[in-house]
């Protein structure tokens, strides 16, 4: 967990959310029950083809939906929050061992991320936040049991959204991602003495549970 009990308020949300994106994300995911995903899954999506990938790269194809122009807003603001902690991290936690190798892996994923999110988006993209990490960076321990809550929550969020995307590049831009933020969890579980797979299934996030957990931490501000 937190190195402070994550506070479940999610009042500084419209803060967090100022271009609406993520308001908009969950009100698409009740708009689109599964059947409808399945349906819309090819590469024809309401009358517009997204040939291709998406990701690394590559700008959004016109005709995109918003709900999926949404996600992967949601999902750039996970990211940015992600990239400044392991930055943060390996600037104050005084890391050593597997651990420095890791926070400086995962901070090289995280920005590339980050880097191809804002690439496809363009204009659309959300703006970076300010963080403040506080004592969630104050030493190799604190880091690691954030980075576990971290890691799981970015699993678990890509794992809640990703059924509602519409176009099929975007989804296989996020499908891309998703296993990647999996190993960054299961590698900081291992080397921080936790089992890497702890459950032969693993639950998603909604959208709202997302939002609890990250404005909880206070690391936004």
């Amino acid at each position: 967990m937190f190195t402070t009990k994550p506070r479940v308020d999610l009042s500084g949300v419209v803060a967090f959310d100022r271009d609406g994106a993520l308001q908009e994300t969950e009100e698409h995911a009740r708009r689109t029950s599964r059947r409808g995903f399945l349906r819309a899954s090819g590469l024809a999506v309401g009358g517009a083809a997204v040939a291709g990938s998406v990701l690394p790269g590559t700008a959004l194809a016109a005709g995109t939906p918003k709900g999926d122009v949404a996600i992967l807003n949601f999902a750039l603001t996970l990211e940015y929050l992600e990239t400044a902690f392991y930055a943060a991290a390996l600037k104050q936690a005084d890391l050593k061992g597997e651990h420095l190798r890791l926070a400086r892996t995962v901070h090289a994923h995280e920005a590339a991320h980050v880097a191809a999110l804002k690439k496809a988006l363009g204009s659309a993209a959300v703006k970076k936040p300010s963080f403040d990490f506080g004592s969630a960076v104050a030493s190799q321990g604190a880091f690691s049991s954030t980075a576990i809550t971290l890691e799981d929550t970015g699993v678990q969020a890509y794992q809640g959204q990703t059924p509602f995307i519409r176009s099929n590049a975007i989804f296989k831009a996020a499908i891309s991602i998703h296993p990647v933020e999996a190993r960054h969890a299961a590698w900081i579980r291992n080397i921080s003495g936790q089992a890497p797979a702890p459950d032969a299934f693993n639950p998603a996030l909604t959208k709202a549970q997302v939002l609890a957990a990250v404005t909880g931490t206070g690391f936004i501000q």
